[in-house]
């Protein structure tokens, strides 16, 4: 259970955890359009992020296969409705995923062209050829990368990850915190708000548990806007969210006045970038490029842009997903 995996583990929590996510920006009061749709030619408008000037001055160019070399692109599939990962705004596609994208762009000079559709589609976008790779904070698992369902049934090819962000879920409590509370230990005895369905109502289910007499009340709404109301009220101290999600709710959310998060991260995974395992030169070419940013500092600068920074990874690995 991580990040844009806590919803990973099987389609239904994918997408519950997905309007979460999107619920929580309208909180924020963020000017988001959801860019949904299928991943076919006439779904959402394409938006590309621009590589280097001169693709023949990009260092890592020669790594590229050479239908990618002569398209002069390479085409991603997301779905942009998880803000602050990947998000609709003024008709462009934009967020952390994006700008990693633009920065590994300008490594292997070419563009990134970003199309969004709906997230349970995104793998079978790989299989088909329609997408090169997957940007979409998808977490890196064994069963994708081995194509099977949750009970175990083989179901596709599987894909390869290169793992470039680290995240789980947070704690987000009243600006201030005025209860204290650092920990999901913290909670028992008190109140939460939480999205009802949601993976984060099982954890606090589990933390519920672990409290025993001293009970922890848990309130579940249809949205999470709705949870995020009541512990701005007051009226619970604590709501759950992934922590990309947590962290744009409490900088955008009044202004910044509203929310904080507290505490680390639980239950921590890997995002990875998805492609084809066939395709074993885009994915080394595209970790290479990965370890080159990290290098420069220019991956720390998109994650500080977003207030993500507690996400960054040391180095590029594939398919270091449990």
């Amino acid at each position: 259970m991580t990040a844009r995996s806590t919803r990973c583990t099987t389609a239904a929590k994918t997408r519950t955890s997905r309007l979460a996510a999107v619920a929580a920006v309208a909180v924020a009061g963020s000017m988001l359009l959801t860019a949904c749709g299928d991943q076919t030619e006439g779904g959402s408008a394409a938006t590309p992020t621009k590589g280097a000037e001169s693709v023949n001055a990009a260092p890592l160019f020669s790594k590229l296969p050479a239908d990618i070399q002569k398209a002069g692109k390479i085409k991603v599939g997301t779905d942009a409705s998880y803000a602050p990962m990947e998000f609709t705004e003024g008709g462009k596609i934009v967020g952390v995923d994006p700008d990693i994208a633009a920065a590994l762009g300008k490594q292997l000079g070419v563009e990134f062209e970003f199309t969004s559709g709906t997230f349970d589609g995104l793998i079978t976008s790989i299989y088909t050829g329609r997408q090169d790779l997957i940007m979409s904070s998808m977490t890196d698992n064994k069963k994708r990368q081995e194509g099977l369902d949750d009970n175990g049934k083989k179901i596709g090819k599987g894909i390869d990850f290169v793992d470039y962000f680290s995240s789980g879920v947070s704690l987000l409590v009243k600006k201030g915190n005025p209860q204290g509370v650092n920990s999901l230990d913290d909670l028992c005895g008190k109140t939460v708000a939480v999205q009802r369905g949601t993976i984060y109502e099982d954890t606090f289910k589990a933390q519920a548990t672990k409290c025993g007499d001293k009970k922890l009340t848990i309130q579940a709404f249809d949205t999470d806007a709705e949870a995020q109301t009541r512990v701005k009220a007051g009226g619970a101290v604590a709501d759950l969210n992934d922590y990309p999600v947590a962290a744009y709710i409490a900088k955008t959310s009044g202004g910044g006045n509203d929310f904080e998060v507290v505490g680390s991260q639980s239950d921590v995974g890997l995002f990875g970038i998805g492609v084809s395992k066939e395709n074993t030169q885009l994915r080394d070419a595209v970790k290479e490029a990965l370890d080159a940013i990290i290098k420069d500092g220019t991956y720390a600068d998109a994650l500080k842009k977003w207030d993500v920074e507690d996400s960054a990874v040391k180095s590029a690995t594939v398919n270091a997903g449990k």
